[in-house]
This record gives C-alpha cells, structure tokens and sequence, in this order.
C-alpha cells in the first residue's frame, strides 16, 4: 500500500488521474478473471517495472476492498513471465532476477521465442489474460485498446493494458515519486531499453563534450522531450537520410535563402462550407497575405469532414508545393478528421503528443474527461508545435456530450462550426426524418443547462 499512499499524497494531479485510471483497469480485470488466469509479462524495462507496482497496488486494493485482514501474506499473487534472451542487457538480466527476489515474483523464465513461450504458458496453466506494460508510442501499441484480444494467429488471450496512456514523464513521475528501483541503465543515459544490437544511449542526454567514461550521459528521467524516447535505438538507414537541420533552440527551419517563388497551397476542411451554411474567409485572406509576402498560391480546395476525403488531397498537393495549409476540423470534435486524414496521408498513426498533451493539462485539466484527451493525439513523429497564447484551445466541454449524440442518432448529420472565432458553438442536424431531428435536439438540451443555448431554430 505505500505505492498507493505515495502517489495520492503527491502533488502531481496528472499522475494521480494516470493512476486511478490504471489501478481501475487493473481491477476491472481482476473481476473478470481468476488470479489463477492471469499472467503479467515482465521484461526489466521501465514501463513493466511501473506495472509491477501497480498490480502490487492494485491487488492489494482489491484485497482491501474485500476486508481481508491478513492482506496477501504470500507476495506477488500474479504468475510472472519473463522472457530471457541471449542478446539483452547483463544489467536487465541482473535487475529482473533480482526484483523477482526483492518482490517474491512467481516468475517463470522462458527461453523461447515470445509466441512460443505464450503458446506453451496458455496451454499449460490455462491463462485468459496478461497484463502488458504497452504504452501507445510503442510500435506495438497500434490498434489496440486497454483490453484487446490478442491477434490472429496468436495464442487466445487477451491484452490487458492499464499503463496504454501513460506518456515518458507521467512513467517517470511515477517511477521517482514512489522511490521504487529500476535498472541502472536508465541512470547512463538509456531511455529505451531493446536488445545489446539496437540500443545506445540517447545522445540528447550526452553532457558536456565528454568522449567516454560513465557520467557522461544524464539520466534518462532528465530527457525533457518524451517523444524522443527511442532516439537511442539504432535506426538501419543509409547516413544520407540522416542528415536534419535545426537551430539552436531546436525548431527545424525552412531554407528561405533561395530565390525561388514558395509554392503553396490551401485546404479548408468543412461540411458546413460546402453545403452553403458559411462562407469560407479565412481562405482568400490567406490567399491575400501569402501574396503580399511573395508567395505563389496554387490551388484552394475545401474538402467535407472526411479522413479520405483530408488524406488524398494532402497527398495529392504535397507532392507539387513547398508548403500545404489546412484550416477547419482541428479540434476535440466528433467531426474534427484533419489530424487523421494528414496522418493517413504520410502513413502514421495518431499518438500523444506529449508536449502537447501536458499543455492541455495545464490549461484545461480539470475539463478533462475519460482515460485519454483526444485532443493530444497528433500524427506521429511529423509534428511540431508552434505555441501561440493568442489561440486557446476550445469546445473541450463539448466534445463528449456531442460524441455520445451522435451515437445516440446516428441517421442524424450531426455538424458544428463557428462563424467566427470569438462566436458561439453552432450545432446543426440534417436528417430526412424532421422527427428524428427533434428528437436529437431534445437528447441535446439535456445535455447543457438551458442557459449554454443562446438560441435555437
């Protein structure tokens, strides 16, 4: 219980919501199976070591919960995996046993491959679930939920993941805060731990202009960017495509130096356009302030709230202009696609945003609904974020009563837009049945107290 009193006595609201999240799912899957029917895979990184202690909390919640009065006087009560190959770490290796020991782990070390091993565990000791320390920047994190079936043509179990949301810092915050060991590999400059051929110590921590020794890298919770994280895993690319150029305050910059004419051009992403509800403005102004400034605007284009519809034209003008501009459908909305569209065009997925998601925290935290802020999911790994205080975040209160309107109705168009950007929330319904459309907008006024409406037509 001193992980759960650690945390909750803490000052970090972020990391106690993280938390509460985390130990919710772990007791949901406890309710739905046997101690006996579920495993946790451990392999020694930071992200299983949190996991650990967060089912040493949760079981011992659970427990509580239950009035036990002796607690659980044997340990560990969840059967342990651990997967131990010829090519990880001596200090993983070192700091797994050694853990197995300090907690009384039941672990079991396989020494097969990872689908071999679960194949031969799940016919043996019948095990329907296993807690998975998968954060969603992991590359095996796509597709999956915090309880997803495994994939097919794999063992039958399913993934249980509770930490799924957790970013680089809510995973150190919890790892300092708690005071619990972890490898000391992450004390020399390792921020994500693979095997001895893929894994160096990330650069970005390197201190001074050292050439060797052991202090010559910071330790990894000392890395600011978490998007970062894997930036010391070795990358099998040919050096040409290495080559990045950045400032010194680390912005990428564009190369204006030249004298060639920039090309660009200009999407606007809204139904509301295209149906004649609301003139497109910020595009021709736009137009006029790239001219002014020298630039030549190819084509201007509005396209419906389509992730198709966002992905192809983004691919298609990519290719032929220096710069492409998007505005409309960037926010926590149900009809907010463009994020998803742009990334479906470079062939990402949408993750956390670390920066970004603190950044919300900060200004909307206690608006913050759910286990994950939608908000916060950008393409992955092509995003950089140009802060501006005049452009705050909004529509945040609106986004979920919205969302589950639209599941309540969904043979209802459900858009919302505003006029301007100081102007109110217009919601609009279409729909061939005026009945269903009344029926909508009265689900919808239950949602708010009356004095959100400021008119209804």
């Amino acid at each position: 219980m001193e992980i759960d009193k650690a945390v909750r006595e803490c000052d970090d609201r972020r990391l106690k919501t993280k938390y509460a999240n985390a130990i919710y799912v772990i007791q949901r899957a406890l309710a739905l199976y046997s101690i006996e029917e579920v495993a946790f895979s451990f392999n020694g990184g930071k992200d299983s070591t949190v996991l650990l202690h967060l089912l040493r909390a949760g079981h011992d919640l659970s427990e509580a919960n239950k009035k036990c009065p002796n607690g659980n006087p044997q340990g560990f009560p969840f059967r342990t995996i651990y997967f131990e190959s010829s090519s990880a770490f001596p200090e993983i290796n070192s700091f797994t046993h050694g853990i197995a020991t300090m907690y009384s782990l039941q672990m079991e070390v396989i020494h097969t491959d990872f689908k071999s091993g679960l194949e031969a565990l799940i016919q043996s000791k019948s095990i329907r679930a296993i807690f998975l320390g998968v954060r969603i920047g992991d590359p095996t994190a796509v597709g999956q939920e915090q309880f997803s079936p495994s994939s097919p043509g794999w063992p039958p179990f399913m993934r249980v993941n509770p930490i799924l949301d957790w970013s680089y810092r809510d995973v150190w915050a919890f790892l300092l805060i708690c005071k619990v060991p972890y490898c000391c590999l992450y004390d020399k400059g390792y921020t994500s731990i693979g095997s001895i051929h893929d894994t160096v110590p990330n650069a970005l921590l390197r201190t001074g202009d050292s050439v060797s020794g052991e202090g010559k890298f910071r330790p990894a919770y000392m890395l600011s960017d978490g998007r970062l994280e894997r930036a010391g895993r070795v990358k099998k690319f040919s050096p040409s495509t290495l080559s990045v150029s950045s400032s010194s305050d680390g912005m990428y910059k564009l190369d204006f130096n030249n004298s060639s004419v920039l090309t660009t051009s200009i999407i606007a992403v809204g139904d509301e356009i295209l149906s004649g509800i609301v003139e497109d403005h910020l595009g021709p102004l736009l137009c006029r302030k790239l001219h002014s400034i020298g630039w030549l605007v190819s084509k201007s284009v509005t396209v419906r709230n389509n992730i198709d519809s966002v992905a192809e034209e983004v691919e298609r003008m990519r290719s032929t202009n220096d710069i492409v501009l998007i505005c409309g459908g960037v926010g926590p909305l149900h009809s907010d696609v463009t994020l998803a569209g742009i990334a479906k065009s470079f062939g990402v997925r949408l993750a956390p945003d670390e920066e970004f998601e603190e950044y919300l925290w900060q200004l909307i935290g206690n608006q913050c609904k759910g286990d994950r802020n939608e908000m916060a999911l950008l393409p992955e790994g092509i995003t950089e974020l140009l802060h501006h205080d005049k452009l705050p975040v909004p529509l945040i209160e609106a986004a979920e009563p919205l969302s589950n309107l639209c599941l309540e109705f969904p043979d209802v168009c459900i858009g919302c837009y505003r006029k301007s950007r100081h102007g109110p929330l217009v919601i609009s319904f279409e729909s061939k049945d005026k009945a269903r459309i009344d029926s909508a907008v009265v689900a919808l006024r239950k949602k708010f107290h009356s004095e959100a409406f400021s008119e209804i037509n």
